[in-house]
């Protein structure tokens, strides 16, 4: 499941306490990111389960997109340690996502 954070200081606490984050940036008007988010969830969900589902609603958390220097929807970042390793905006495959996941993935966790 998805948390949703909407202020700055939510973001910051997320990247000290939790070593492995996909943030998931939409708004309500993106109609494919209706279709895309349930998908990332149920494949992280069963892939990667120590990745911690974060969901940034830009309608609500423009500031948040400001920090990140998020331009478009759906925009995905993988944070390990507080870095970030991958960033996907608008047009992905969701096998080209899992594929890239997998090797930063096995690294931090096995």
């Amino acid at each position: 499941m998805y948390q949703t954070i909407k202020t700055l200081e939510d973001y910051n606490s997320l990247l000290e306490s939790e070593p492995a984050l996909l943030i998931y940036y939409s708004t309500i008007e993106c109609h494919v990111c209706k279709v895309l988010k349930p998908k990332i969830r149920e494949m992280i969900q069963q892939s990667f389960p120590k990745i911690k589902l974060v969901y940034v609603n830009l309608n609500e958390s423009p500031e948040l997109a400001a920090q990140n220097s998020i331009f478009v929807v759906p925009t995905i970042q993988l944070i390990l340690d507080g870095h970030e390793y991958i960033r996907k905006s608008r047009g992905f495959s969701l096998n080209e996502l899992q594929d890239q996941l997998a090797r930063p993935y096995q690294l931090m966790f096995s």
